[in-house]
């Protein structure tokens, strides 16, 4: 865990409507292409499970993503660009993976930009692995960029 991280007092709790608004102004910052406010009221609506980090009463981080028949799904999870580097991603992260193993998750899946390098380090230190790509899957400058999906099996859960 990044040492900066323990001279920040944090919470995770539900994502609120009333948050969507603090939550896309992140996303804006940390996104070249980013979800709408709609996209997070929506997520909202349907019933995933969205949560925010808060640090000092203003949300730092998010995270959405869905839990179907065993299998969890990071949506996305974002920090927000001043807090980056001090280990709330990870924070993020794992609070997810103890709730989806907790709900009876066997797998979790998601989907990386191979040009994140951050994440993608983030994501293989907690025992996430490349197990496809998605060609053409996001927007890109120069067109479409692929897609890294990963998998993180659950302990005693993996493939046979």
């Amino acid at each position: 865990m990044n040492a900066n991280l323990d001279r920040l007092s944090y919470r995770i709790r539900s994502m609120q409507s009333m948050d969507v608004k603090a939550v896309f102004t992140i996303e804006q910052a940390a996104y070249p292409y980013p979800w709408t406010e709609g996209i997070f009221r929506d997520c909202l609506k349907v019933g995933y499970r969205c949560e925010v980090c808060v640090v000092d009463e203003r949300i730092a981080g998010y995270v959405v993503w869905s839990l179907v028949a065993g299998e969890g799904h990071v949506l996305n999870l974002c920090v927000d660009p001043a807090y980056q580097g001090r280990g709330l991603g990870r924070v993020l992260l794992r609070h997810m993976v103890a709730q989806a193993e907790r709900a009876g998750a066997d797998v979790l899946f998601l989907e990386v930009r191979p040009s994140n390098k951050p994440a993608l380090r983030l994501y293989d230190s907690e025992g996430f692995g490349e197990i496809d790509r998605r060609k053409n899957y996001y927007p890109a400058d120069q067109g479409r960029e692929d897609a890294v999906v990963m998998a993180r099996y659950i302990v005693g859960a993996g493939p046979a």
